[in-house]
């Protein structure tokens, strides 16, 4: 492809981005593995410079642009090489044309930006949002030791206060590794480990999803124990057995939920796990770095259904767990009303409850909880909080 040829295909995929998140249609990089795979012509090298065009002009557009021909030649503006693609060669884009549309810098949608600042965060925490982020693996300590994978991948390096988490540099192929990694950002890790599980205990992952929270609880129990894996999504759920098999975990069982009525299912639970871990259904905030045109998904009336269901799922969870025992609210939001203003609403509700401010290694405090951003911590923003049950 020529220059000219791999711009015109970045304004085609942005425009199949924006159609997606006007459509919930799917996620960026899903839309561009279909754009290729019936353009066999385009080489690796094709491929891979179309997709870093159309991420870097995702990232730098706040709110969503009017086209992907806008997007970039936001980004053109700054790049006289770029511009000069834009010269309407055969399968090229067309000459930029005086007082043509271009799209507006930004971090994110103005009213996101309001919500954001509310939560006391800078406008430098703000914009680390949107950077790229690294890839960052979980070991699997049943099945190894971080020094072994260490020693096998160059480059591998062990992330401060995490201690099974490894930083690999970006591109590393880790599917040799299966069973023994987990790719897993490190600000996941350290929430889970609010948990503070131990062997023996019975513990709910109460929504599960493809289970990565749940093998990590594994991992802390030592294999030793009862995990019940639960979750409103049949094809999510599936992927946690054959992903246990592969780590070696025993304690781990699945439990598929039917929405709005879950605790019919969970009747034989209720006041009896050591641990309820509630990874919640959230905007997604603080993994912008991973999915940057989530940010042009979300919407008020969006945000407010996410906060009712977080509500009852906090609800849900206090029921199941014991006199003593603890409830983890995590979200991978920065926003007050899925973190700190959700947990003192469940205070408010739940007389009796408190909070305990869990230890972890990097984040601060904010609100009853703890919050991890990208440009503090160096990790996918999250807000955790350790809920005790009244004995």
């Amino acid at each position: 492809m020529t220059p000219a040829a791999r711009i015109q295909a970045a304004i085609e995929v942005l425009d199949l981005v924006l159609a997606a998140a006007r459509e919930g249609g799917a996620a960026a990089d899903t839309i561009v593995q279909r754009y290729f795979s019936t353009r066999r012509y385009a080489g690796s090298k094709d491929r891979r410079s179309v997709r870093d065009l159309a991420f870097a002009a995702i990232r730098v557009c706040g709110e969503a642009p009017p086209s992907g021909r806008a997007a970039l030649l936001l980004l053109a503006r700054d790049d006289a090489t770029l511009a000069a693609g834009f010269d309407g060669s055969p399968h090229g884009p067309a000459p930029i044309a005086e007082r043509e549309p271009v799209a507006v810098a930004g971090n994110a949608p103005a009213w996101l930006v309001e919500r954001m600042r509310a939560a006391d965060l800078s406008d430098a925490e703000i914009a680390a949002l949107v950077m790229r982020a690294p890839l960052d693996v979980r070991v699997n300590t049943l099945a190894t030791t971080v020094e072994a994978i260490a020693g096998e991948i160059e480059g591998a390096a062990p992330i401060p206060g995490v201690p099974d988490a490894l930083r690999l540099p970006v591109g590393t192929n880790v599917e040799p590794f299966a069973g023994r990694i987990e790719v897993q950002d490190a600000g996941s890790q350290i929430v889970a480990g609010a948990a503070r599980v131990g062997s023996g205990m019975t513990v709910i992952d109460l929504c599960a999803g493809a289970g990565g929270k749940t093998l990590a609880l594994a991992a802390a129990m030592r294999n030793e124990g009862r995990i019940v894996a639960a979750d409103t999504d049949r094809a999510r759920l599936s992927r946690i057995s054959p992903r246990a098999m592969r780590a070696g975990v025993t304690t781990a069982e699945t439990l598929l939920l039917d929405p709005g009525r879950e605790l019919a299912a969970l009747e034989g639970l209720r006041r009896a796990a050591d641990v309820v871990l509630i990874d919640a259904p959230c905007s997604g905030t603080g993994t912008w770095r991973r999915n940057p045109e989530a940010r042009w998904r979300l919407t008020p009336a969006r945000l407010a259904r996410l906060v009712e269901t977080q509500r009852r799922l906090l609800d849900i969870g206090a029921e199941l767990t014991r006199p003593g025992g603890a409830l983890v609210h995590i979200v991978c939001s920065l926003l007050d009303e899925e973190g700190a203003g959700q947990v003192e609403d469940f205070l408010a509700r739940h007389p009796g409850w408190s909070a305990e401010t869990p230890a972890l290694p990097l984040g601060r405090a904010h609100g009853a909880g703890f919050r991890l951003t990208p440009a503090h911590d160096g990790t996918d923003g999250f807000f955790v909080a350790r809920l005790i049950a009244p004995c």
